[in-house]
């Protein structure tokens, strides 16, 4: 068997970029840790923000929600996932939805999360207005 090692190596890099890609599209900018922070100020602001949501919702936000939707609810990849006042534009019933089943580049979080996560979630978001 005959190996191409040059089309093996473009292949990889191909890959390699794709991943580096993939991996920075949540990845804050111009930040030393791996998901922002760093500041008091914004530590402050990120802790106003969280303020109302239990310690279950704010466990489940941090684990599955944080690295896209960003510490202070400000949204890290484009302006559709900017959550801080995300009550003004759905309901509770909305929330709940897009959670399920995502859309609009979210993937959908059914069958991953239990059901009251969803709702702690819900009910916390849809208070920001």
């Amino acid at each position: 068997m005959i190996v191409n090692h040059y089309a093996l190596r473009g292949g990889l890099m191909l890959l390699s970029a794709a991943l580096l890609v993939t991996l920075s599209a949540c990845t804050p900018k111009n930040s030393a840790e791996p998901f922002g922070g760093g500041t008091k100020q914004a530590d402050t602001a990120a802790a106003n923000l969280m303020a109302g949501a239990s310690d279950q919702v704010q466990a489940t936000y941090k684990q599955r929600c944080l690295s896209c939707h960003g510490n202070s609810l400000e949204g890290k990849i484009g302006p559709k996932t900017n959550l801080q006042k995300i009550g003004a534009r759905l309901t509770k019933e909305q929330i709940i939805a897009q959670i399920n089943k995502g859309g609009g580049g979210m993937p959908g979080f059914a069958g991953q999360l239990k059901p009251e996560e969803i709702d702690g979630l819900a009910e916390w978001l849809a208070g920001k207005k």
